[in-house]
C-alpha cells in the first residue's frame, strides 16, 4: 500500500500558523514523525496560496529536503506556478495533487506531470461535480483522464486515479460506489493505472471518537477491491498496524483474522457474512456494524454502534 501522509494540511490551525510564521522546526518534526510511522510520501497541502504560493512551496521544499532527504513529496494546491516551483527542485520524485476532468485543469496539469516525469493524481470529477455511480466515475477516467494523460506522455504507472470518497455522514449512498470504482478501474485497463483515495474523507463530519474505526474498516474494504494507495494519517498507529496485518496476512488475533475475511470477501467481489463474525466479541461486532453502514445497508447515525 502506497501511503501518502496527510498531516501537513492547511486546514489544521497549527499547520496554518506554522506556515505563516515560517516555523521550519515544526515542519521538520512533523515530516520526520510521518516518515518514521511508515509514510512513503508527504502531501503538502498549502491551499490555493494565490499570491505567495511560489515562495511558500520553495521554502517548504527546502525544509522537507532537510528533514526527510529523498522522500517523495506531493504538491497539493490549485496554484500551478507553485507546483512547478516544487517540481523544479525535486523533479520526478513528486506527485501532482491533482487534476480533474474540468477543461482548464485537464489542459494544463497533465503536461506539467509529463514535463517533469512526476506522478499525477486524477480525480473522477467534472465541472458539474462528482457523479453518483461507479459507472459514471469510471467513464470519466476512461474517456477523459486516462486518454489525456496518454496524449501528453504521462506513463500509466505514473497515473493515480482517485474515485473520490464522500462522507458517510450525509452522503452515505455514495460510499459503496467509490469501492466499486476502484474495482472497475483495475479491471478495465491492462495495464491499469494506480488507484488512490483520500481515506479520511469517508469520516468527515463524524464524531471524532468514531472516525478511526470507520477509516480502518473502509480501508480494508478498499484494499480488497484493489486499492493501490491512500492519503491517510500515518500517525494513526492502529490504522497503520491494520494495513500491515492485511499485507502480511497476520491472522494471529481474532480481530486480525476477521479483517482478513473482510479483505478476502471484497477481493472475491463478495461481502463479509454474518456467520464470519463472533458477535459476542464487541470489537468484531463493531466491525460488522460499520461494514453494514459503509455498504449503505444500515442508515448511518452518530449512535449506530450503540443500536
Amino acid at each position: 500500500m502506497y501511503k501518502i501522509g496527510e498531516n501537513i494540511h492547511i486546514i489544521s490551525p497549527r499547520v496554518k500558523e506554522a506556515l505563516a510564521a515560517r516555523d521550519g522546526a515544526f515542519f521538520v518534526d512533523l515530516a520526520r514523525k510521518q516518515q518514521a510511522a511508515g509514510a512513503d510520501v508527504l502531501d503538502l497541502n498549502i491551499g490555493p496560496q494565490k499570491k505567495a504560493g511560489v515562495e511558500v512551496v520553495d521554502w517548504l521544499v527546502d525544509v522537507m529536503q532537510e528533514a526527510v532527504p529523498g522522500m517523495t513529496l506531493s504538491f497539493d494546491t490549485t496554484n500551478l506556478a507553485a507546483i512547478e516551483a516544487g517540481l523544479k527542485k525535486v523533479g520526478a520524485n513528486a506527485i501532482i495533487n491533482s487534476t480533474s476532468a474540468e477543461e482548464e485543469r485537464l489542459a494544463n496539469v497533465p503536461p506539467l506531470a509529463a514535463k517533469y516525469g512526476s506522478k499525477l493524481i486524477a480525480l473522477c470529477m467534472e465541472k458539474s461535480g462528482i457523479p453518483v455511480s461507479a459507472d459514471a466515475r469510471v467513464g470519466i477516467a476512461m474517456e477523459k483522464l486516462i486518454p489525456r494523460a496518454q496524449e501528453v506522455g504521462v506513463p500509466m504507472e505514473n497515473l493515480l486515479v482517485d474515485p473520490l470518497i464522500l462522507t458517510v455522514s450525509g452522503c452515505q449512498e455514495y460510499v459503496p460506489h467509490a469501492i466499486e470504482t476502484v474495482r472497475m478501474v483495475k479491471m478495465v485497463m491492462d495495464p491499469a493505472p494506480m488507484t488512490v483515495v483520500g481515506l479520511s474523507n469517508v469520516s468527515n463530519q463524524v464524531p471524532a471518537e468514531m472516525r478511526p474505526l470507520i477509516n480502518r474498516v473502509y480501508m480494508v474494504m478498499l484494499m480488497g477491491a484493489g486499492l493501490d494507495g491512500a492519503i491517510l494519517d500515518p500517525l494513526d498507529k492502529e490504522l497503520m498496524d491494520l494495513i500491515r496485518t492485511v499485507e502480511t496476512r497476520d491472522a494471529s488475533t481474532p480481530l486480525g483474522a476477521l479483517y482478513l475475511k473482510l479483505f478476502d470477501a471484497f477481493a472475491a467481489g463478495s461481502e463479509l457474512q454474518h456467520e464470519d463474525v463472533d458477535h459476542s466479541d464487541p470489537s468484531q461486532a463493531e466491525v460488522w456494524k460499520t461494514v453494514q453502514v459503509l455498504l449503505n445497508k444500515v442508515i448511518y447515525t452518530d449512535s449506530y454502534l450503540r443500536l
